[in-house]
């Protein structure tokens, strides 16, 4: 018989999907007795996940406090030239290593979030999910390790480009070129399409912040 029975998650883990999920957000205090309740576990796995966690920059000291770290303008600018890049990398692979399952998915993915472009939370989870079935369909486990801990950086962006108006439809024309290219084998179009995607997510994202200041 199958051991159905899945493996528990980590405190590590736990608190990094806190903080992708939007649970906690860039400035928010992290306090390891809070935590401790909340995962139901001992303040020793929790210190050292934070500890981890601020290793990696993702956590920074407010005094004597942990708090979620954010990023500045030119570390945000940093992040999005090796996102295109790498994403774009990942959809070139995709394109010739892609199976016939995972280009199926890649469109059911669009059509389903089209149904949801009115919902800006839910089209950015679902948004995020598109991504990692790119990187999944690459085929390169070491470029998905590096993707993977590029978009842990981006959960401390405040905000998401998807919640500008009129973003999410366009977003959604730009996911279907990037499948088009990959369901065509069109290595350097999908490369193209994914690096422009990134481009104009950027490009929104600035308008966005500034329009915050």
């Amino acid at each position: 018989m199958t051991n159905t029975k899945s493996t528990p998650k980590d405190a590590y883990t736990l608190i990094l999907e806190a903080i992708d999920g939007g649970t906690y957000r860039p400035g928010d205090r992290l306090v390891e007795s809070d935590l401790a309740d909340r995962f139901g576990m001992s303040r020793t796995p929790i210190r050292e996940a934070l500890q981890r966690l601020e290793t990696q920059s993702l956590l920074a000291r407010d005094g004597r406090s942990l708090i979620v770290a954010s990023l500045d303008h030119n570390q945000m600018a940093e992040l999005y030239v090796v996102r295109a890049e790498l994403e774009g990398l990942a959809a070139k692979l995709a394109a010739k290593h892609a199976t016939k399952e995972e280009k199926t998915v890649l469109q059911d993915m669009v059509d389903h979030d089209r149904t949801i472009i009115d919902d800006p939370s839910a089209l950015s989870r679902a948004n995020r999910r598109f991504h990692k079935q790119i990187h999944l369909a690459s085929h390169n486990r070491f470029l998905v390790q590096q993707l993977d801990l590029l978009h842990r950086s981006m959960a401390l962006m405040a905000t998401t480009s998807l919640a500008v108006e009129g973003r999410g439809k366009v977003a959604m024309d730009e996911h279907q070129a990037i499948v088009d290219a990959i369901i065509s084998g069109n290595q350097d179009g999908a490369y193209v399409a994914l690096r422009e995607h990134i481009s104009t997510a950027f490009v929104t994202r600035l308008k966005q912040d500034s329009k915050a200041v």
